[in-house]
């Protein structure tokens, strides 16, 4: 039994809370999965761009992708709130052009809200979007659109002036608006500083404990993406192993044609047959 939607509300008062469950969806079969587990937020990541349409980074995912792959999460989802990331270029080129963009995601996708990534430099878009009437969840740490000017996929934060920056990052982003933050590859005991110091919650991926949830991305968790594997992931099954087994025999079976069996044609009456090749 589904329990009741969520709303920003209810993720906001989770703050001392239960701790929130996040979790990618990127299409209908998944979106049901993950809903019927009861996870609280799915999210329609743009990490899609590399998990389901094979690109070599998330800078290349266009505004329809993800609207397109949102559409089909939203009609997977009864319970959790849908939250989908503004893809790269969408946010960062005008206050106008990121309020449209955002009005997109939630019009034509409908999502509940969008997440963009960056910190205090960003803080004046969002707190535009908000003002347009569009919940915004933050984005801090290692900030993957921009992680070739961050010197790569690298724990971010290490030092004290950059753990200040992270933290000025988290309270210009809370005075934004957001009703919360993702906190991703920084160092625990910072990202539990962070989690203290702001009113709203964080929602931790390589960030320890401290924070007020997590997120994973869904075919890392499964083990049914094998190009990269962070660090912080906790890979809680292997199934592309018995789904490349099924695959092989599939052929094998189709090959020496044990597959169709009986069980799995339809018949027709001899009658039938004969009168049909009488007709020639």
């Amino acid at each position: 039994m589904h329990q009741k939607k969520l709303t920003i509300p209810d993720i906001r008062n989770r703050k001392h809370g239960t701790p929130i469950s996040v979790m990618t969806a990127y299409d209908y079969p998944w979106a049901k999965m993950v809903d019927e587990a009861g996870i609280d937020i799915a999210l329609v990541g743009d990490s899609l761009g590399m998990v389901v349409l094979g690109y070599p980074d998330t800078v290349s995912v266009t505004m329809e992708e993800m609207i397109h792959h949102t559409k089909a999460v939203r009609r997977g989802v009864e319970h959790a709130l849908v939250v989908t990331d503004m893809p790269f270029g969408s946010y960062n080129s005008s206050i106008p052009a990121a309020i449209d963009n955002a009005t997109r995601i939630l019009k034509e996708g409908r999502a509940d809200a969008v997440k963009l990534e960056g910190g205090v430099a960003l803080a004046e878009t969002v707190a535009a979007i908000v003002r347009a009437g569009i919940p915004v969840q933050g984005h801090i740490g290692l900030t993957p659109q921009t992680a070739t000017s961050l010197g790569g996929f690298k724990v971010q934060g290490k030092s004290a002036q950059a753990a200040k920056q992270l933290i000025e990052d988290a309270r210009a982003l809370e005075e934004a608006g957001c009703f919360s933050i993702v906190l991703e590859a920084i160092p625990a005991p910072l990202a539990e500083h962070i989690t203290t110091e702001i009113g709203i919650p964080t929602i931790g991926i390589g960030a320890g404990p401290g924070c007020d949830g997590q997120v994973l991305v869904i075919h890392d968790l499964v083990g049914l993406y094998d190009r990269f594997t962070p660090k912080f992931v906790k890979q809680y099954t292997k199934i592309s192993e018995p789904i490349a087994a099924a695959l092989a025999q599939y052929k094998a079976e189709v090959e020496s044609r044990a597959f169709p069996a009986e069980a799995h044609s339809f018949t027709m009456k001899s009658e039938e047959m004969d009168k049909l090749l009488r007709l020639y």
